[in-house]
């Protein structure tokens, strides 16, 4: 042993390792870094307008546009009225979803993969934050695909010739041009990657100033060309009676789970609250507002594209700059390409707070010894480059069922997470353990896994998994089309309702018979064993519940269990 810790593979493999804790275990050491142990007060930065400014930020996007624009196209397509509708309900829901497990995040200043211990058990988490990391990892070259589109209208709004690039490709669903756009978004990307999340706030209040002010300037524009928005608002929907109510059920599941990642991630931000409030009627109001206005700005500028340019609406707002151009003056070109910028920063900011982030955070979790956020965020990115996000963009078709396919998992991981802290432990938390990889460990469960956790997870998947066949052009049943329509839902209250019902037949260690929060404890993150033995009490001797009976201050004390 002593002999291979000599050898040149061993020195460059330490060299890789990333700062750790002195004192931890190797078991440790598989559990925590800097990145994922509970955050300092002082990196604890973000007060509720730098929420406020997040969301608005987020909000703008092409994603968001782009689901709001696609239920008001294809033969099922419904009014520009309804369409709005179904935005307000689907991120008023969502809106709910977030404030839910990011007040996780912002009592105990911890993220999503910590949290996940506390439900799935010690190693039992990586699963979902592997599940979830590598659907971060998709969902990063999606929008960085169409990050490029947005590129590749910059270039053509400078030089036209740049739309006639020779092709080189074999495949036909992407060509040379739009392939060297995409490239360049994804390498301009990277430096945005380098900043730690706590100082990566100032991207999004930059984001928040310019690209709203080009959106409303796109939405002017566009009803000028209609000649007013009469013609626009009074395009009746295609789709009637039960079609037209199913099609709008759609409308709300597709807005859900354009959140699904988000849900289970703002821990990943919040945990930089200074405290909880700041994450609550910050992100609770935020979220419905500011996605339906961008909601609404994409449904009347998609609209407006069938009374310009009649046929079906135009549902990708790039693709509608792009007949802009046709033609265009150089003062329009300018204006297509500031919209362009626009859009371009509205990319970079969403695939750096909703993917990068989120991945670089969970691949700490699979590997804390040699991969931080940092790290992890640039693995993500080049998972993004090696795949093939075109594909799913080809028609809005393709890219619902993406949408729907995707909430199916984090559903269930959301409802077992959500149901763990607030049903069946009632907000208490014993941080300290959750970093021990000792048996005698609440979290640590069977062998490290919690059966109740991947019960409930795998009957949330399995309501939907019917459907989902389905989905991709495979016939089943029609209850099982009706339920996969509820996908997130479904999948959500089957596995909060397992969970709770098997905590309940077969009780866990570690819970509160009263709503007890104690992060406010957080103090010293230390996480090595035998730490503050003065403050804190170890695992041993200390009891499992509190009743709610006696002195709950002299509980807390007793209770503390490593809480710090």
């Amino acid at each position: 042993m002593e002999k291979l810790k000599r050898t040149k593979v061993s020195h460059y493999v330490e060299k890789l390792a990333v700062p750790s804790e002195p004192g931890l275990t190797n078991a440790q050491l598989m559990l925590t870094n800097h990145d994922l142990k509970p955050v300092e007060p002082e990196r604890r930065q973000w007060g509720p307008w730098n929420f406020v400014g997040f969301w608005v930020a987020d909000s703008f996007n092409i994603n968001t546009w782009m689901i709001s624009s696609s239920m008001i196209s294809g033969p099922d397509g419904i009014s520009w009225w309804q369409s709005w509708l179904c935005v307000w309900i689907g991120y008023s829901i969502a809106g709910c979803f977030i404030v839910l497990t990011g007040r996780i995040g912002a009592t105990y200043h911890i993220s999503f993969p910590v949290i996940c211990r506390s439900s799935f058990g010690t190693w039992g988490s990586l699963w979902p934050v592997f599940n979830r990391a590598a659907m971060a990892c998709i969902w990063y070259g999606v929008q960085a695909w169409i990050g490029g589109q947005c590129v590749k209208l910059m270039l053509r709004a400078i030089w036209s010739s740049y739309n006639d690039l020779p092709n080189t490709f074999p495949s036909q669903s992407t060509n040379t041009r739009d392939y060297v756009s995409f490239f360049l978004f994804w390498f301009g990307s990277l430096p945005a990657i380098w900043f730690p999340v706590h100082k990566i706030r100032h991207l999004f209040t930059v984001k928040a100033y310019f690209v709203p002010a080009a959106g409303i300037t796109f939405f002017i524009w566009a009803i000028l060309k209609a000649h007013g928005i009469g013609p626009i608002v009074h395009q009746p929907g295609k789709a009637t009676g039960s079609a037209l109510g199913w099609a709008m059920v759609k409308g709300i599941m597709s807005s859900i789970a354009n959140f699904a990642t988000l849900i289970v991630n703002d821990p990943d931000f919040s945990r930089f609250a200074r405290k909880p409030k700041d994450a609550l009627w910050s992100q609770l109001f935020t979220i419905p507002v500011g996605f339906a206005v961008t909601s609404f700005i994409g449904i009347i500028v998609s609209s407006s594209s069938a009374v310009i340019y009649g046929g079906d609406p135009v549902w990708n707002p790039l693709d509608l700059l792009d007949k802009f151009l046709d033609g265009a003056n150089s003062g329009e070109r300018f204006g297509v390409f500031i919209i362009a910028a626009a859009f371009t920063l509205a990319q970079l900011g969403t695939n750096i707070a909703a993917n990068s982030i989120s991945a670089g955070t969970d691949m700490t979790a699979l590997l804390p010894r040699y991969i931080n956020i940092r790290r992890g965020g640039y693995v993500c990115a080049a998972v993004g480059l090696a795949m093939c996000p075109w594909n799913l963009l080809s028609t809005s078709n393709n890219f619902t069922t993406y949408l729907s396919a995707y909430s199916v998992f984090l559903s269930s991981i959301a409802g077992v997470m959500i149901c763990d802290y607030y049903v069946v432990r009632k907000g208490y938390l014993q941080i300290r353990d959750l970093y021990s990889a000792r048996p005698s460990s609440p979290y640590y469960y069977t062998f490290g896994f919690s059966w109740r956790g991947y019960t409930a997870y795998i009957c949330g998947i399995l309501i939907n998994i019917v459907g989902f066949v389905g989905a991709i052009g495979r016939k089943v049943p029609a209850g099982a089309t009706y339920l996969y329509n509820l996908n997130f839902f479904c999948g959500f209250i089957v596995a909060s309702a397992i969970y709770y019902l098997l905590c309940r037949f077969f009780p866990i260690a570690a819970t509160s018979d009263v709503w007890m929060e104690v992060g406010d404890e957080i103090r010293n993150p230390s996480v090595a064993y035998g730490a503050d033995d003065e403050v804190d009490r170890t695992s041993e001797g200390s009891p499992d519940r509190y009743d709610g009976k006696g002195d709950e201050e002299t509980a807390i004390r007793e209770r503390k269990m490593g809480n710090f």
